[in-house]
């Protein structure tokens, strides 16, 4: 599966994210390599659930969509 590309000022802003994360939540400074080396795995391993589920989200409501426009067409439908 393919991830989106991330420019490197976004990955940089998540990687210190995690930093603040493991400072405010665990009270433990963590270098930016450990940060990196978290982002990695959250992005390698996590991040293609968390990928799949929005798919799913997405193709439900383009079917919910398809089902109401099919019903909208029906309606302008001409009787003979």
């Amino acid at each position: 599966m393919l991830m989106p590309k991330l420019s490197i000022e976004k990955k940089r802003e998540m990687i210190h994210e995690i930093q603040d994360f493991f400072l405010e939540e665990r009270g433990e400074e963590i270098g930016e390599l450990a940060a990196e080396m978290c982002f990695e795995f959250i992005k390698d391993r996590l991040g293609p659930v968390f990928y799949n589920a929005a798919i799913r989200d997405a193709r439900e409501i383009a079917e919910q969509r398809m089902q109401t426009l099919e019903e909208d067409l029906y309606a302008l439908e001409k009787h003979l």
